[in-house]
């Protein structure tokens, strides 16, 4: 049993954790992060069916591969206007709003 405290300890992060913080930030953002996920989602499929990677999608959204990433991390706070340009830039419907919950 010591083997594996000497080893954990041995290997104890000296930086402290942050998934509390992190837990709480996604409950408290939770309705947005799931329309973020489904972009997300629907850019994935979008790729699969167009057979272009994140620096072919970033080129037809005239963005760095950079940011495409961060979109398909389904971590960004779209507003409106950028879903609209990523629908017209596309020509695919990303959002339906009077879908039942």
């Amino acid at each position: 049993m010591s083997k594996t405290i000497d080893f954990l300890k041995e290997h104890e992060s000296s930086v402290p954790s942050k998934f509390q913080e992190n837990a709480a930030w996604r409950r408290e953002n939770r309705e947005w992060l799931k329309w973020s996920r489904d972009v997300a989602l629907s850019l994935v499929d979008y790729m699969e069916t167009n057979g272009i990677n994140r620096n072919g999608l970033a080129e037809r959204l005239g963005v760095t591969p950079q940011y495409v990433s961060k979109m398909l991390s389904g971590k960004v706070n779209f507003s409106f206007k950028s879903i609209a340009e990523i629908e017209s830039k596309l020509n695919i419907r990303l959002l339906n709003i009077m879908e039942p919950a």
